[in-house]
């Protein structure tokens, strides 16, 4: 295996692990905030509790600020799934991305490696200084013109990297930059209050509420912001949304969805073990799913203007463009700089075998763009066509 490629493999199945974690925890506790049952108050710093069993016994289970010096050890503070995830999920940005010129499309736009690479850090500092500039100022004044504006800029986001980066690439540099700004929320906002409230508590000092608020705030955010963020994890399984001629709007869609799917499921409960009718929340619910759905089937099937072929093409042909586009990486041996054995197993060095991946040619190299990988063969439109017109016409060996 090629030291870039364990590299991958292993960021990889750690992002996935601290993912869990991190999101699993973080929609627990949302639950649990949702859930508090006030009059099982037991003092006047009770905020409220609840019962619940797993595992084979019950939870007692109750949220509540403490005397001041009243602070017990240990105390669990849940902090290091969120930098595991954000710091495995950059990795895999630089060993995926930057190390294999992974950014770079010349059928998106033509760009120099190491300014694409620039151009991403850049990106993902620029957003956090912009995004807690708002909040910090704006947002504490007037929170909906700064939700308006936070979102009005994430898509502009989301537009400008799809734009000049590869699709595959401007999906997951959108969710490092979600994931720049839910992390710094969680290291800049929200522990910044947890301390406060710990060195409260521990010399009978009151706690700062502005930093309560405000840490509240961020972790609001970090939950319409999740679903987004798990669909853009796995986003590049899905060829026809990350090639998409309009796959800005796929994503900008999918991720209106989440946040809508999110807010009605949170809409559910109404404190104290009660919660609003199936259809109440449900319905709204599926139809913000619908919102995604529609980019999902909809607009991925907006065809970008393509060069139409009113000539026969034979399989000579077909196979010379495959030869010359494609088998640098799909063959037994590969002269890729990166792939050094076919990827997925897929080769292309017989006609049988070229007959036989027809159909997953059209879809990935004529219907979706993704293949060749970032085009790094620099195939033509006027050769996915005439692909496209040979597989169409029965894809025969003549």
């Amino acid at each position: 295996m090629h030291p870039n490629e364990l590299f991958d493999v292993i960021f990889r199945w750690a992002h996935l692990i601290a993912g869990i974690m991190w999101i699993g925890n973080s929609m627990l506790f949302n639950w649990l905030d949702r859930n508090l049952e006030k009059h099982h108050q037991l003092s006047r710093l009770s905020q409220g509790k609840l019962f619940m069993v797993h595992s084979g016994a019950f939870y007692d289970v109750e949220k509540k600020l403490l005397e001041p010096g009243d602070l017990p050890e240990p105390l669990h503070w849940f902090k290091w799934q969120n930098f595991a995830t954000w710091a495995t999920g950059l990795s895999l940005l630089v060993v995926v991305y930057y190390m294999r010129g992974g950014l770079v499309n010349p059928s998106v736009y033509e760009m120099n490696d190491g300014v694409a690479v620039t151009l991403s850090i850049s990106s993902l500092f620029t957003g956090w200084i912009i995004y807690d500039g708002l909040w910090r100022t704006i947002g504490e004044k007037n929170p909906r013109f700064a939700t308006a504006l936070s979102v009005a800029m994430l898509f502009g986001a989301i537009f400008g990297f799809c734009k000049v980066f590869d699709g595959r690439a401007a999906f997951i540099q959108t969710g490092v930059l979600i994931g720049t700004l839910m992390t710094g929320n969680v290291w800049l906002c929200i522990m910044p209050s947890q301390r406060a409230l710990v060195a409260a508590t521990k010399s009978g000092k009151d706690q700062d509420p502005t930093l309560s608020l405000r840490a509240k705030q961020r972790s609001i955010h970090n939950n319409y912001l999740t679903f987004g963020l798990l669909f853009i994890m796995v986003s590049n399984h899905f060829g026809a949304a990350i090639t998409a001629y309009l796959n800005w709007l796929v994503l900008i869609m999918v991720i209106v969805g989440g946040a809508g799917v999110r807010y009605f499921m949170n809409l559910r409960y109404l404190g104290e073990g009660a919660q609003r009718a199936v259809g109440a929340w449900l319905v709204p619910a599926a139809m913000s799913a619908g919102v995604a759905m529609v980019g999902l089937l909809g607009i991925t099937q907006i065809a970008k203007p393509g060069v139409h072929i009113d000539y026969a093409v034979n399989f000579s042909r077909a196979q010379e463009i495959i030869v010359k586009r494609c088998q640098q990486c799909h063959s037994s041996h590969p002269t890729d700089d990166v792939f050094k054995s076919a990827p997925n197993g897929v080769m292309m060095d017989t006609a049988a075998q070229i007959v036989q991946l027809a159909p997953k040619i059209r879809e990935r190299a004529v219907v979706g763009t993704m293949m060749p990988y970032l085009n790094k063969t620099h195939i033509t439109d006027i050769e996915r066509a005439e692909l496209g017109a040979w597989i169409d016409a029965g894809a025969v060996v003549k």
